[in-house]
């Protein structure tokens, strides 16, 4: 009985508090990574390895949800994504020049600085980018009321002429947190785009992913995944961008209304599949003859005291 109790009292090294930290922190729904840092501190009680655990943790979930942050001179925002990460702790906005540096763990952008030429795109590869990024913002406003986006060259930014491959590299994030009403959601998709000079084709790859969180006396998550690919011929900067910004519409339109319409069903095909379809027995329970399971009338006949 001793060495049970010792066991169970054995305390936990700061390696594992680090890890059992870092898996609270990582996993933490769409806009509530801050909530359970606090409550992880408190129950750790330790400075040293909460902020290690931190440090560890929050640059990875911020880029994984794609979270946006406001400049320091307001002059635009920055999406945290590992496609626009120059350095450690800096990120490119394409759309102004800028390289922001963050603070992980507050969330917040901490310094502003131009961008250098190296970190830019050809002007022949901008053509295509910003041309893309144009026509993105307009889908975004008119689709996510909440929505940014970006556009990133992530290879070939150094061509400067037709005849070779790059990639853009289009990323959309769309969040509504609303902790008073104990809900918060997300809407993350990214589209790599390469563009194949000597095929003349433009191949699209899309990654979509919905989360959300209800905990108005419980506690409810989605986390709904989806990938998909097409194609396009290469065209003008501008033609292009539409073609592709019309794909991009259409596997995400779709995809949005496939997942309301299995959501539709949900009380006749999955929460009807939770239930036990027949009891042990085997056998359906007769409703309409429920008087032959009357509990009374057995209990009165094994004591002898019914009539």
């Amino acid at each position: 009985m001793f060495e049970e109790d010792e066991d169970i009292q054995t305390e936990l090294t700061d390696d594992q508090k680090i890890e059992l930290a870092k898996w609270f922190l990582l996993n933490a729904p769409a806009g509530e990574i801050q909530y359970v840092a606090k409550d992880v501190r408190a129950i750790l009680k330790d400075e040293n390895v909460y902020k290690k655990a931190a440090e560890e943790s929050f640059p990875s979930y911020n880029k994984s949800h794609l979270i946006c942050l406001e400049l320091p001179n307001r002059s635009g925002d920055v999406l945290i994504t590992p496609h626009c990460e120059v350095d450690k702790d800096e990120y490119l906005d394409p759309r102004t020049a800028q390289v922001a540096t963050v603070d992980h763990v507050k969330q917040v952008c901490k310094d502003v600085r131009p961008a250098r030429d190296e970190e830019l795109p050809s002007a022949f590869v901008e053509e295509y980018r910003s041309a893309m990024d144009a026509e993105i913002m307009k889908y975004v406003s008119e689709a996510y009321p909440k929505g940014v986006c970006s556009v990133y060259c992530t290879k070939g930014k150094d061509v400067e002429e037709p005849g070779f491959d790059f990639e853009l590299v289009v990323v959309i994030s769309a969040a509504r947190h609303s902790p008073q009403n104990f809900c918060n959601g997300s809407w993350r998709s990214i589209w790599n785009i390469e563009f194949k000079d000597e095929i003349q084709s433009l191949e699209v790859r899309g990654k979509m992913q919905v989360g959300a969180h209800y905990f108005e006396e419980g506690n409810v998550q989605l986390d709904a995944k989806h990938e998909c690919k097409d194609t396009t011929l290469i065209q003008s900067p501008d033609d292009s961008a539409i073609s592709l910004v019309n794909i991009i519409r259409h596997h995400e339109t779709e995809y949005l209304a496939s997942l309301q319409t299995s959501y539709l069903k949900l009380p006749d095909t999955t929460f009807k599949d939770l239930r036990r379809k027949l009891p042990v027995t085997r056998t359906l329970f007769p409703w309409h003859n429920t008087a032959q399971f009357s509990l009374t009338r057995d209990i009165e006949k094994e004591l002898g005291i019914g009539k």
